[in-house]
């Protein structure tokens, strides 16, 4: 919901499918950046990474990591983005119709 409000105040997107796409893709990227941070440690710790990974043998952990955080941003998206943009319509009354943003569509 922070990717969309960031998106929706300052790009030209509306809500639509590509306001939903790019809301799941920064959660993922960041989350693929956490990994890559993890997977850094790793090879800078050598024989002490599985201790301090804690991945207790899960050899999809960097998966499973992505996935939940995918299905995360997806749920809360279908869950709060018709509250999230009556909020938004409610904090800045549009001065015109056309400027109001639409609540029928996901994203």
């Amino acid at each position: 919901i922070a990717a969309r409000e960031i998106l929706l105040r300052k790009s030209p997107l509306i809500p639509g499918a590509w306001l939903f796409v790019m809301c799941v893709s920064m959660p993922l990227a960041f989350s693929a950046f956490y990994e890559m941070i993890e997977w850094w440690s790793a090879v800078a710790l050598g024989q002490g990474a599985e201790a301090f990974l804690g991945t207790q043998g899960d050899q999809w952990d960097t998966q499973w990591g992505m996935f939940l955080c995918m299905v995360g941003a997806i749920s809360a998206l279908l869950l709060l983005s018709r509250i999230h943009t009556s909020q938004v319509n409610r904090l800045a009354p549009p001065t015109g119709p056309e400027e109001s943003l639409p609540l029928s569509r996901a994203g």
